[in-house]
Order: structure tokens, then C-alpha cells, then sequence
């Protein structure tokens, strides 16, 4: 059976830029949704001190529950070969902070889909640098997952290189190791325009946890997104993140999927816009969906 973790998704602004929201606020005010744990992200203000970190991990596990997974957002599609190098060394330190936070999971993604950058240079860029950070993350004990994401809301101004599964798949089949997998979000795959169950089809079997989230546009269409998401740094204003179970992802076919690959991994769910009793409601119904799935 696959395990519940909660993500602070409507509240990284509050976590990791103005500060208005401590760690151990989120940490307490967490105990109350049904999860088993807690995914944390690496830009929050809090971890920058990294004395800090046992006695964050310590919080999280007086409740009873583990943080599995640090969500990390290294940005590897750069021709500068000395920035390339500089966010392997980020992402080694953030390695890290994830083995020392008890996560057996750390988050990696391609990085910016720059216009100057080729799609073979891209994917030369990400698997150098991917296979670079990967000894240090055998060495502690972490597994990296790769996202099919749309866009780091902290700091990028264009969308993920590796948005479209395309080249989402051709970057993952050319990195094999028993420390590297892939983090689905099957609502990042509605984002490009493509369908969540053809992506997890081709990727089934590399899928070592899962974000749950249901996205919407609150106004608008994709291609209004797209002409919006070259112009602004951080999300465009249309897009939102809604109760799961409500929008656009079909959690049957998808749960059915990874339980007959034999999935039982985290899966994290991703919401919260509307409040902390919208966290409850999608724990519900992410719990009710995996007794169903993986009732044996």
C-alpha cells in the first residue's frame, strides 16, 4: 500500500519568500490532515540553516510521521558549463539536507526551457549533470526523482525543458541507475496539452512516487497559459491548484495503473488554495481511492 504525504503547496509565498509562515507553524498546523508524511521543499527559509535540520526532522517524527521526499528545483539547461556546475554542487547539497531530514527521496528536475537551447544540447546538459550528482546520492542513501513539471513558481521565468513527455521520456531512458526514478504529476502533463495515462503508460515501471493535485485555469485557455508563462517569472495568475478529485485527472484509471505495476510508493498530495479543510477533503478521497486500488 502506497503511503499519504501533505505538501504546503498553497503556502510556499508564505514559507519560503516573505517568511510569514514558520516551518514549525506548517508542521503543526499539519498534524491535523490524515498523512503519513510530510514533503518539504528546498527553498524554505527555515532549512537555509542547516543546524536546523535534525530538529526539523525531529518535529515531523514526534507526530508519528517521516518526511519522505525534499522537493528540489536544480536548473541544469544552461550552456554556461560553470552555472551547469553550480547547480550540481546546489543539488548535492540539497542531497544533503534530504538525508539529514530522513527523506529517502530528493527531488530533481531538467531546468529552464531557454530558446537558445537545443533540445539535444538540453538533454545532454540534464543527463551530465543528473549522472554527476548521482554518486553522492548513492552514497546517501537517496533516490533521485526526476518530475514531469511545469515550471519552478520561485525564480524561473520560462517552463520546464523537459515539459512534453517526448522529451521527458528520452531524457529518462538514457539515465539508468538503481538511484534515479520518476515523480508523476499527472496534472503537469494536462498543463502540456498531453494526456496523463499516455505519459504514465511509457513511464509506468520508472514511477517511484507521485504528486496528486488537480489543476486548473481559473480563467481562459492553454494557449492563453502559454502566451502568459514566456512573460512573467513564477506561475501565471490564471493557473490554480483545486480539490483533488474534482478536476480533470481520472484517479481510477491512474491508481489502477501504478497498482498493476506493483506502486507502493509515496504519493503527495498537492492543494490547499482554498484553506486547510480543502487539504482534508482531497486526504479523503486520496485515501478512500487507495484502499480501493490496493485493497490487497
Amino acid at each position: 500500500m502506497p503511503k499519504l504525504a501533505a505538501f504546503p503547496k498553497a503556502w510556499l509565498e508564505e514559507l519560503c519568500v516573505d517568511g510569514s509562515m514558520s516551518l514549525r507553524q506548517w508542521i503543526e498546523t499539519s498534524a491535523t490532515i490524515d498523512a503519513d508524511g510530510l514533503e518539504l521543499y528546498s527553498g524554505m527559509l527555515d532549512l537555509q540553516d542547516a543546524s536546523r535540520w535534525p530538529d526539523y526532522r525531529g518535529m515531523v517524527e514526534d507526530q508519528g510521521r517521516t518526511i519522505p521526499m525534499l522537493c528540489c528545483s536544480p536548473d541544469f539547461t544552461h550552456h554556461d558549463k560553470a552555472f551547469r556546475q553550480q547547480q550540481i554542487d546546489l543539488e548535492k547539497s540539497w542531497i544533503d539536507m534530504a538525508a539529514s531530514l530522513g527523506a529517502r527521496y530528493c527531488r530533481v528536475l531538467s531546468g529552464q526551457r531557454r530558446p537558445e537551447v537545443s533540445r539535444e544540447d538540453g538533454i545532454n546538459y540534464c543527463v551530465e549533470c543528473i549522472e554527476a550528482c548521482l554518486p553522492h546520492a548513492a552514497g546517501a542513501g537517496v533516490t533521485l526523482n526526476i518530475e514531469n513539471h511545469y515550471k519552478d513558481g520561485i525564480g524561473w521565468r520560462y517552463p520546464e525543458f523537459a515539459q512534453h513527455m517526448d522529451v521527458f521520456c528520452d531524457l529518462i531512458d538514457r539515465i539508468v541507475s538503481p538511484h534515479f526514478g520518476v515523480n508523476y504529476d499527472p496534472s503537469n502533463t494536462i498543463l502540456a496539452g498531453e494526456d496523463p495515462l499516455e505519459l504514465l503508460g511509457r513511464i509506468k515501471h520508472r514511477v517511484v512516487t507521485m504528486h496528486a493535485s488537480d489543476r486548473y485555469l481559473a480563467e481562459g485557455t492553454l494557449e492563453d497559459l502559454r502566451r502568459e508563462e514566456l512573460d512573467s517569472v513564477g506561475y501565471a495568475q490564471r493557473l490554480h491548484h483545486g480539490e483533488i478529485g474534482r478536476g480533470a485527472n481520472d484517479y481510477d484509471a491512474i491508481f489502477r495503473e501504478l497498482a498493476g505495476v506493483g506502486f507502493d510508493g509515496w504519493i503527495s498530495l498537492e492543494d490547499g488554495v482554498d484553506g486547510i479543510d480543502q487539504m482534508h477533503r482531497s486526504a479523503a478521497y486520496l485515501r478512500g481511492k487507495m484502499a480501493q486500488y490496493w485493497a490487497s
